[in-house]
């Protein structure tokens, strides 16, 4: 049997639909297929590749690891330089107040491990999240999921769940003081790049203060860069009790990792002890592949780039069947009409060399999430077989 026939035999899928691009390999912004066709990357991975395909800082990283050596012990007991360099480097990022970093092995776990710790600090049991929002596919953080189609078939979820609406200050009403925390994406990711409004950010620290809940920031999509500073919430000049990081944190490896105070995050050492638990949070070749990343786009121009790359994309992404383009930086939705024409679309894109998706909860936007590193000339390039399956689809 080849690989194309192993994949729908033996690996579980996820859709009926896979993309079935069978990779050859990685060249910087680009995937190719072992027909050796080229296509841009223009979702990075779902935002994980952000300094693209095949980093050379990054792969000396990981194969110095790899020499000295790999998994010892789980996370937490013994002292391992990859593990406090990376730590040391995303403190060091971040408000004074956000000095301690638990290493996970994705944003999910991330994800739940924040619940547990708002939970555990401020001895409440309910927890409230944004519609639209994503915040992982694991039990804990399906249940922070509104969507009831991703939900019906796995119910019982967790109680004590209640949601408001993002930008809308007149639903934060359901923050009370039985809330342990409050999640909240800076920039909504699966509904399609929709940014936080200032006044609603505002609203809703003051809605947590006055009530003891904690906020928590989940930037596991929009941190690293993407929307032109390092994390999202840098551009409201707001700061969370609890951020969440993974994705490009990883640097093209699997993370996830939960920032507090150290008066936070030392409650789980006690009552119970080990209140969490992970083998593989903080892999010594991941962390280190992670440092590397941080060092190499602290060293670079990216950031500085990206509103010049973001408004490059707006100017060219022009038609008449775009209803609008949402979200900031390199993280942008391109509105059509509904699904079925988005995805004609996408697979149009992809028969052209371009790969794009789709989202969750805005199945008619277009994902633009490239690599920092996306050259002009790619960005137009991209631009121009958009634009172009998008007149495919219409004109049919």
């Amino acid at each position: 049997m080849n690989n194309r026939q192993l994949f729908m035999l033996h690996q579980a899928q996820t859709t009926h639909f896979p993309m079935m691009l069978e990779v050859a390999g990685t060249d910087g912004n680009y995937i190719i297929d072992v027909e050796g066709k080229r296509y841009l990357d223009l979702i990075s991975g779902i935002s994980v590749n952000h300094l693209g395909h095949g980093n050379e800082q990054v792969k000396a990283a990981i194969i110095g690891q790899l020499n000295k050596y790999q998994h010892v012990m789980v996370y937490g007991e013994f002292v391992q330089s990859a593990q406090t360099q990376l730590s040391a480097a995303i403190c060091d990022l971040l408000p004074k107040e956000l000095n301690s970093v638990y290493l996970l092995s994705s944003g999910a776990e991330a994800t739940d491990v924040a619940m547990k710790l708002a939970k555990r600090a401020t001895g409440k049991s309910n927890v409230v999240a944004c519609k639209n929002a994503y915040h992982g596919s694991t039990h804990a953080a399906l249940s922070i999921n509104s969507d009831e189609y991703y939900k019906q078939a796995f119910r019982p979820l967790l109680p004590g769940v209640s949601f408001i609406t993002f930008n809308n200050i007149d639903s934060l009403d359901q923050i009370d003081h039985n809330t342990a925390c409050v999640f909240t994406e800076v920039i909504q990711g699966e509904a399609g790049y929709i940014a936080a409004n200032l006044e609603f950010l505002l609203a809703l620290k003051n809605k947590c203060k006055e009530t003891g809940a904690l906020l928590v920031f989940d930037e596991i999509q929009s941190g690293m860069g993407k929307t032109g500073k390092m994390f999202a919430f840098e551009h409201y000049g707001i700061k969370p009790d609890i951020l969440l990081l993974g994705k490009a944190l990883g640097a093209g490896m699997p993370i996830g990792a939960v920032i507090a105070s150290n008066d936070l995050m030392v409650l789980f050492a006690d009552q119970p002890i080990l209140g969490h638990i992970t083998t593989f949070g903080g892999h010594p070749v991941i962390a280190a592949a992670a440092h590397a990343g941080i060092q190499f786009l602290v060293a670079s121009n990216l950031l500085n780039e990206v509103a010049e790359k973001e408004a490059l994309f707006r100017e060219k992404l022009v038609h008449p069947k775009i209803k609008g383009i949402s979200g900031k930086g390199l993280m942008l939705a391109v509105e059509l009409d509904n699904f079925d024409n988005n995805l004609k679309a996408i697979q149009a894109c992809l028969a052209d060399g371009l790969i794009t998706d789709w989202f969750l909860f805005a199945n008619n936007r277009i994902r633009i999430a490239p690599p920092l590193t996306i050259t002009k000339d790619e960005i137009e390039q991209a631009c121009f077989i958009i634009i172009r399956a998008i007149t495919q689809v219409y004109s049919v």
